[in-house]
């Protein structure tokens, strides 16, 4: 590839129709990192399952905390980022760490014993997911934000520009499901070890190419580098310093909330109390800073359900996909961790679509408003599993669900994302104000931390046909069977879309006039 000179970048005005190059240097980067992610989440619960002997509800709890703390971290690393080392040397540590957590991964899946009594395995699992926590922390918030630096507060590209970057969270995502469910979800559990030294190289691939990029893609309209260490930043070697013990923190929180009593959803309501008083007591907010921030509370607390629902997938779904589902088409049978797929396609193909829709309303001033497009989010995901529904209904023993319901319901859940996911996150980055940026995107991610505890808690509630036990209980309803199961998320989600859909008018008119400008006339 020819290098291009820095100095050689010429500004973009918001009236530009292209995107600037760093939104692709970031979106490559963000591509390499979901792959990583989300090709070892996709065989991460089949792995505790078959290889560390763990029963369906453990692993269930174990993925939700491990997957809730991925998400809080990003307070720890948006704060430090914010205050002590912006957001490039973040994402570059945040990066190395993953990576070395994955290949920990590695080495744990290549010395598990047959029993799966080998006690090297199981630290070495909570050594590399604790590790990949930490990282994260610091990757996740700030990547995200980096990609409304680079364009001015009044350019209406944000939308699309978010829905293209999520274009490269999905691409990476199937490039790294299909990878690891063909070399991993083998049938053999010693073929999981091959998952995640793929996942490790993915990750440390996008490492290196961000740091090629970094210094001269990632920059303002304007020309002015984007990301870099605050001007008044003391202590940097310091956080260096404190790294081993947030990692000791970490591992002490997932080693408790698994095998001894709840921990993290305590911690969850702690990190929401903290952040709420460190942002509202600051008193050089404005009234509309204010206001701007209370529709990213609002609109994060409505994001729990969605995720909640979304997010078993790789739980409870693929336990259905594994032993509920026919998976055979021309004679071969697919890994049940590979449907997972679905939804990246599904987002790969219908991202740029989106996009396009968005901006075509915008041009004409009929572009819904953010929580609106939320709710669309939240009714497209009760409908999903409302197809599931139909098609577990009265199910006999021994008979196996067509696959057709599956690829609907993550049809329908793919455009409830788009709807939702990108959105949210070029809604956290228009009303949040400077000093906050990277905090304040915590906090969306902080959401999603206690959307995928309770996703954990709500897979634990799957009815295992060869379970004695008695049927799980939710609210004092008793979950016989799929049906059951699956109609709590229609109800849930279909709540939660009517509520939001109520208020979204009200949350429109509190959003800061200045982050959606009237469109200028053209001549």
């Amino acid at each position: 590839m020819q290098t291009i000179p820095a100095q050689t970048e010429q500004p973009l005005s918001a009236e530009s129709t292209s995107h600037p190059r760093g939104l692709y240097l970031l979106f490559a980067t963000e591509m390499w990192e979901r792959f990583s992610y989300y090709g070892m989440r996709a065989v991460l619960v089949l792995f505790l399952t078959k290889a560390m002997m763990m029963d369906k509800a453990f692993a269930s709890k174990f993925y939700g905390g491990y997957t809730s703390l991925v998400y809080l971290t990003p307070l720890i690393g948006g704060f430090i980022s914010d205050r002590y080392w912006g957001n490039r040397r973040s994402i570059l540590t945040g990066g190395l760490l993953m990576a070395l957590g994955q290949f920990t991964l590695f080495f744990s899946a290549s010395n598990y014993g047959p029993e799966s009594t080998h006690a090297l395995s199981h630290w070495l699992l909570y050594l590399g997911l604790g590790v990949m926590i930490v990282g994260n922390g610091f990757f996740k918030p700030n990547i995200s934000s980096m990609v409304g630096s680079l364009y001015s507060p009044a350019d209406k590209r944000k939308d699309a520009a978010y829905t293209i970057f999520y274009m490269g969270i999905n691409l990476g995502s199937f490039i790294g499901n299909t990878i690891t469910s063909l070399i991993g979800d083998t049938g053999n559990p010693a073929d999981f070890r091959w998952a995640f030294l793929a996942c490790g190289i993915a990750m440390l691939l996008g490492t290196v190419v961000f740091n090629w990029g970094k210094d001269k893609y990632l920059r303002t309209p304007e020309g002015v580098q984007v990301g870099e260490t605050p001007a008044i930043s003391g202590g940097i070697m310091g956080v260096y310093a404190l790294l081993p013990v947030l990692l000791a923190i970490i591992l002490g929180i997932l080693w408790l909330d698994s095998a001894k009593f709840p921990t993290i959803a305590p911690l969850l309501g702690v990190a929401v109390l903290g952040i709420t008083y460190m942002i509202f007591s600051d008193k050089s907010l404005s009234g509309a800073d204010v206001k701007g921030i209370m529709v990213i509370f609002i609109v994060s607390f409505f994001v729990v359900f969605f995720w909640a629902a979304f997010e078993q997938a790789p739980a409870s779904l693929t336990f259905f996909a594994d032993e509920q589902m026919n998976r055979t088409i021309f004679g071969f049978t697919l890994p049940a961790s590979i449907f997972q797929n679905l939804n990246a396609i599904f987002v790969v193909v219908g991202a740029p679509l989106m996009a396009m829709v968005w901006t075509a309303l915008g041009r004409r001033g009929a572009e819904p408003p953010s929580p609106l497009k939320m709710a669309m989010g939240l009714a497209f995901l009760a409908a999903g599993y409302l197809v599931m529904c139909f098609g577990v209904h009265n199910l006999q023993p021994g008979v196996k669900v067509s696959m057709f319901f599956l690829v609907a319901l993550y049809f329908l859940h793919s455009v409830g994302e788009l709807c939702l996911s990108p959105i949210g996150l070029s809604l956290v980055n228009k009303l949040a104000p400077v000093k906050f940026a990277s905090l304040l995107m915590a906090v969306w991610f902080l959401a999603n931390a206690a959307a995928n505890y309770l996703a954990g808690y709500m897979s634990s509630l799957y009815p295992d046909p060869k379970s004695t036990a008695p049927a799980p209980v939710l609210l004092g309803f008793h979950i016989t069977n799929l049906y059951d199961f699956f109609m709590v998320f229609v109800v849930s989600a279909a709540v939660a879309a009517g509520i939001l859909f109520l208020i979204s008018g009200k949350l429109a008119k509190m959003m800061d006039a200045r982050n959606y400008p009237a469109p200028v006339p053209q001549v």
